[in-house]
């Protein structure tokens, strides 16, 4: 199941776990992993109670699953159990969805991912112009994730950098 065609309304404030990729996906990778993640979010559970769960990929780039906790909470196992298939989604495609040490923002209508050093060192010495749009991974909210995902560069956590 998808995002946009869940029963969860876009008003329900639920959790969000984002994974980024460090490189888009192939056609053949991103319909793979859609069909894995399918299979799993369908028998995920929480101490035997299933989870009312969703993901897309956003970007060609970004897995965003979503939960509602409103209906059941997720556990540390069913953490766990989803931290598991990621790991081997990640394992297979070599996708770096574990590497928190990059950043990714938007130049020319284009996603780019560099390393976090990288990207401060292009910023600081105007390699990257500063109208750029910066993706924030560390939203955690369905409503904080659709307003605050992809912002320019001086309203994002990237602002200070410069």
């Amino acid at each position: 199941m998808k995002i946009e065609e869940s029963s969860i309304v876009e008003t329900s404030d639920y959790r969000v776990i984002i994974y980024p990729a460090s490189r888009p996906f192939e056609t053949k990778e991103a319909k793979a992993i859609t069909e894995k993640l399918f299979d799993f979010l369908a028998t995920w559970a929480a101490h035997g109670k299933p989870l009312d769960s969703s993901f897309k990929i956003e970007k060609n780039q970004f897995i965003v699953v979503c939960v509602d906790e409103e209906k059941e909470m997720a556990s540390g196992c069913s953490i766990d159990a989803l931290g598991k298939i990621m790991r081997e989604i990640d394992e297979e495609y070599q996708l770096g969805l574990f590497d928190r040490m990059k950043a990714s923002f938007v130049q020319d209508g284009q996603v780019k991912t560099l390393k976090l050093q990288d990207f401060k060192s292009q910023l600081r010495s105007g390699e990257l112009p500063k109208d750029i749009q910066v993706f924030d991974f560390s939203k955690n909210t369905y409503l904080d994730f659709l307003s605050h995902f992809l912002l320019p560069l001086e309203k994002s956590w990237a602002a200070g950098i410069v």
